[in-house]
C-alpha cells in the first residue's frame, strides 16, 4: 500500500526539515532501536499501557506488530473506554447535553474500535484488556478519589459499567484502579511495558503514565518501562498530515529526557495506518492529528520525568 504522496517527495520534504533543525537530526540520526528498546524476540512479552483507545496504535503500533512477528505475546491494557470525548459525544447526541446512555454508547463503540485496530496489528482477543474506569478521570483517581468514589460526568456512572471489562463492577476509585492494572500485570508478566509520560499535557496520560511508574516500581523484579507521548506540546507533531518517510522528532515536551526513535519498516508503517483508520469516531473529528504518528519511527524515553534525569544525573 503507497499513500498519494510518493516516498521520494516525502523523503525531500524530510531532508528540508531536518537541516533546518539541526538539533532534532542529531538525535534522530542516532536513533538506533536497540538504544530506543531492550532487544524483542519470542521470549518478549509487552504490555502496552493505554489511557484510551486509539493511543496504543499512535505510539506503540509499530513496537507491536515487531514482537508479534518475533513470537512474542502483546498485550494492550484500555485504562478507559474513551467515553468522554466531547465532540464524538455532540455529533452522536445531536445535542450539546448528549446524556448518559450516549456516552456509555459512545465508550462501547471505542472498545469496539480498539479490538479491530489492534486486531490488525496482530494482538490476540486474550490480549485486548479492557478497565473501563472514567475518561478524564484518572488523575481525580490518583488524588481526592483514591478511596472516596467518583462519579463520571458522562456516563453517570461510579463504577466500572461495561460488561467487556476484566472487572465490570469495580469501584471508581483510585484503590480500585491499582487493584486492578497490579491484576494485569501479575496476568501478563511482561518483560517490557510501554506506557504515556508523566510529562504529556493530557491528565489522563499524566495520570496512567505515574501510576504505570509507581507499580512497576514496586515489583520484585520490575521490567524495564519506555515512555510514550502523545500532547507533546503545541503544534506538535508536525505537520499536521499524513507524510509517509518522514521521521517523528522528539516532543518539545519529552526532549529533555532525550527520547530515542525506533524506526519502523514500511511494512510496519501501512499497517499501524491500517490499524488507525479502525478508529472512526476519532479519525473523524481529528484526523491530521493522528495521521501526524504514521512515521518513520516511535519515540521512547527511559526516563519518566525530569526528577528521573536529575537523581540520574547526580
Amino acid at each position: 500500500m503507497r499513500r498519494a504522496l510518493t516516498r521520494f517527495t516525502a523523503l525531500a520534504l524530510a531532508g528540508a526539515l531536518l537541516f533546518c533543525k539541526a538539533g532534532a537530526a542529531a538525535t534522530l540520526d542516532s536513533a538506533v532501536d536497540s538504544e530506543a528498546l531492550p532487544p524483542i524476540d519470542f521470549a518478549t512479552s509487552l504490555l502496552v499501557v493505554s489511557p484510551h483507545p486509539d493511543d496504543e496504535t499512535l505510539c506503540c503500533g509499530g513496537v507491536i506488530q515487531r514482537v508479534v512477528h518475533a513470537g512474542g505475546r502483546v498485550a494492550v491494557v484500555w485504562l478507559t473506554s474513551g467515553d468522554a470525548a466531547r465532540i464524538d459525544l455532540i455529533l452522536r447526541g445531536r445535542s450539546l447535553f448528549p446524556g448518559t446512555a450516549v456516552a456509555h454508547e459512545l465508550g462501547e463503540q471505542r472498545m469496539g474500535e480498539a479490538r479491530a485496530a489492534t486486531m490488525r496489528l496482530g494482538v490476540a482477543a486474550s490480549g485486548q484488556l479492557f478497565l473501563g474506569y472514567p475518561d478524564g478521570g484518572l488523575q481525580a483517581l490518583l488524588g481526592t478519589h483514591r478511596t472516596a468514589p467518583y462519579t463520571s460526568p458522562t456516563t453517570g456512572a461510579a463504577v466500572v459499567p461495561y460488561s467487556a471489562a476484566l472487572y465490570p463492577g469495580h469501584a471508581y476509585t483510585g484503590e480500585s484502579l491499582e487493584r486492578d492494572l497490579v491484576a494485569v500485570l501479575e496476568r501478563v508478566q511482561p518483560t517490557l511495558i510501554l506506557a504515556p509520560s508523566p510529562l504529556d499535557t493530557h491528565p489522563d496520560h499524566r495520570a496512567a503514565g505515574l501510576l504505570a511508574q509507581r507499580l512497576t516500581a514496586s515489583l520484585g523484579r520490575a521490567p524495564p518501562v519506555r515512555y510514550w507521548i502523545v500532547h507533546g506540546g503545541e503544534g506538535w507533531p508536525s505537520p499536521r498530515e499524513l507524510l509517509p518517510g518522514l521521521p517523528l522528532e522528539p516532543a518539545p515536551l519529552a526532549a529533555p529526557l532525550a527520547p530515542v526513535g525506533f524506526k519502523l519498516e514500511p511494512a510496519e508503517e501501512d499497517a499501524k495506518l491500517l490499524a488507525l483508520r479502525a478508529y472512526r469516531t476519532q479519525m473523524r473529528v481529528m484526523a491530521p492529528f493522528l495521521l501526524a504518528f504514521v512515521r518513520t519511527n516511535e519515540m521512547f524515553s527511559s526516563r519518566a520525568d525530569r526528577a528521573a534525569l536529575q537523581a540520574q544525573a547526580r
